[in-house]
Parts: structure tokens; C-alpha cells; sequence
């Protein structure tokens, strides 16, 4: 099998964590992972994950372009981890072979996330991401629009509001001058 990503070297055995296998790139050290092997690895695993080995600042590497299954050749579906991280795991539906990019399993430990992986490749996960990318970009906008300091009142007044029992009423307030 070839790396899917740098498409010239040959893939070899690996060990992605202690009792996870898959095969590794030499060269841009992806890994390509069988879910059937990872599912096994999930069930012989405590539940917890171990955090901290990644920085938050840092970045994993994360193909662009379209991946082909090294397996069967079919192209591999890209599913976003996170509304907050741009990085993006390759699936190939036929072969249930999931690619990760140099520094992708750190980075899903260190999101705690690691015994989540299939989860990601469903509809419901990457909802969740887009309504968490919607929100975040809100976010940001507002920031620019009317600064941190604005934001940080604004969150307060919304928890303040959130389980009030006159929020209606406080709302229709707010909203007519």
C-alpha cells in the first residue's frame, strides 16, 4: 500500500498507541487505521483520555486535497473533528479505513477524543461541528464589532437571562428603546 497523501512511499506496520496497529508513512508519518482494529483497541482501553501531550497553540498537519484509500483506491470522505479545529479526518467508506494526518491522534487525545473517533464520521457529530463553527464565527464577529469587553458582559447578561423566570419580559425590554 502507498501513503495516500504523499503517494510515493510504501506504508508500513506501525503502532499508533500501545495495542492500537495501523501503517505509517516514513515520510509525512500519517497512519492509516482500521476502525475494526481501533474498535478492538477502544474496548481493551479505559474510558479516560491522558491530556496535555499536545499544545493547544500547536497544529496537526491536515491533507487538503483528496485522499485515495490505499486499499481499494476510492476517494476517502473528510469529516471535521471540531467546530474550533480545522483539521479533518479521511474515511474510506468501502474499506471503514480512517487516515490521520502527522500529529491528528495527539491532537484528538489531547481534545479527549480519541476513544470517540467513529462518532466523528456521523451526520449528528458533524452538525454538532457546524452549529460550533456557526457559533464561534458569531462569536468572532461580534468581538471585532464591539470588542472583548463587550463580548464578556454580553455572555453575562445572557447567563443572567437564560433561566430567569421574566426573560421574556426582560427581552421584550431590551429590544424596544
Amino acid at each position: 500500500m502507498q501513503c495516500p497523501a504523499c503517494r510515493t512511499p510504501r506504508l508500513q506496520p506501525t503502532q499508533l498507541d500501545a495495542g492500537l496497529h495501523g501503517y505509517g508513512c516514513s515520510q509525512c508519518a500519517g497512519t492509516l487505521v482500521g476502525l475494526l482494529h481501533y474498535r478492538d483497541w477502544v474496548e481493551r482501553q479505559p474510558a479516560t483520555d491522558v491530556s496535555g501531550e499536545f499544545a493547544a497553540e500547536e497544529q496537526a498537519d491536515d491533507t487538503r486535497h483528496a485522499l485515495s484509500c490505499p486499499k481499494c483506491a476510492k476517494l476517502m470522505s473528510k469529516y471535521q473533528i471540531s467546530g474550533t479545529r480545522a483539521n479533518r479526518l479521511d474515511l474510506c467508506g468501502s474499506c471503514d479505513e480512517a487516515w490521520l494526518d502527522n500529529g491528528e491522534w495527539q491532537l484528538l487525545k489531547a481534545l479527549e477524543l480519541s476513544h470517540k473517533v467513529p462518532a466523528i464520521f456521523t451526520d449528528a457529530w458533524q452538525r454538532q461541528v457546524r452549529q460550533q463553527a456557526s457559533e464561534e464565527a458569531r462569536r468572532e464577529r461580534f468581538t471585532r464589532i464591539a470588542g472583548a469587553d463587550a463580548l464578556a458582559r454580553a455572555d453575562e447578561v445572557r447567563a443572567w437571562l437564560k433561566d430567569h423566570p421574566q426573560r421574556r419580559e426582560l427581552l421584550f425590554y431590551i429590544g424596544h428603546d
